[in-house]
């Protein structure tokens, strides 16, 4: 059985994959997601157990419960097979995964022609494997983060410091990241991130009013529907564009559908009806 604790995402892969390959997923994810997420996992077959936020000191804390019932299983006599903790948070796999997938395919489809590259970190593992393949090839290439409300790597990478004023005490509302958006933004550095982080070279932060009216606009304009993390990707990559004016190509990931946030972001989003929009310049602010 693979257990891995996470936010949806890497779990509905790992869902798939498992049945796919003759095993079992069992996934801990926070009780705060969209219940799309878990609703999918439980189609796909997966054990899912929905825990309680906690801070990663906490035994509970999703990716820790996930390590810990799969070091439980291995140890079991009775219990067939073994556990497997898939640790997408720390193995370096992940941003390997990256740097020869990712990486390449973004750097062939530009035909090596690109100024920018701008995404969000949850592990860390998509913006640290494209910033190692990309910088040796292209050295002047921007690697920006892309990071929501409430998380700390804006200024890990500004400052050099983990800390976000959302997040002190006496003013944030949720036990982890104090926004809406899932996915990306953190507050604890991981390897995964760490691998790349000398290569980001700026970081660019979108509030949540931000992130929901580009996901509005989106769909106004292009009929394209994304979820959450997708949203801060591509504010950000208009403030990048905005900053560096006319003629720069700027790549970025549109790395979740907008089916998977239904009941959280797009419920705080609203329906989307005959509206025409706003300008784009006037949703986007410059303040980072």
């Amino acid at each position: 059985m693979v257990y891995e604790g996470t936010v949806g995402s890497t779990g509905i892969s790992l869902a798939t994959i498992c049945r796919a390959r003759g095993y079992l997923a069992y996934i801990c994810m926070p009780s705060d997601q969209a219940t799309e997420k878990s609703d999918l996992l439980l189609k796909l077959g997966a054990v899912v157990e929905r825990v309680p936020p906690a801070p990663i000191i906490d035994p509970m804390h999703f990716v820790n419960r996930a390590r810990t019932l799969a070091a439980e299983h291995t140890a079991d006599p009775d219990r067939p097979g073994r556990g497997f903790f898939a640790n997408q948070f720390e193995i370096e796999y992940n941003w390997q995964a990256h740097f020869e997938g990712t990486g390449p395919e973004i750097f062939r489809q530009c035909g090596g022609k690109l100024d920018a590259f701008v995404a969000g970190a949850g592990t860390g593992g998509t913006i640290a494997g494209v910033a190692r393949y990309l910088k040796p090839r292209l050295p002047n290439v921007k690697i920006v983060l892309a990071d929501p409300q409430g998380s700390g790597l804006f200024n890990r990478i500004k400052y050099g410091v983990m800390f976000d004023p959302k997040e002190k005490e006496g003013t944030r509302r949720r036990q982890q990241v104090d926004t809406i958006v899932e996915g990306i933004g953190i507050n604890r550095v991981t390897a995964n991130f760490e691998a790349g982080r000398e290569l980001v070279d700026d970081a660019i932060k979108i509030d949540d009013d931000e992130a929901i009216a580009l996901a509005r606009w989106l769909v106004e304009k292009d009929g394209i529907f994304v979820g959450s993390s997708s949203a801060v990707n591509c504010a950000a990559a208009v403030k990048l564009a905005r900053k560096l004016g006319p003629g720069h190509r700027i790549v970025t990931i549109l790395c979740d559908s907008g089916t998977r946030h239904l009941s959280k972001f797009w419920a705080k989003a609203g329906d989307i009806g005959d509206s025409s929009g706003g300008r784009l310049e006037d949703l986007i602010g410059l303040d980072d």
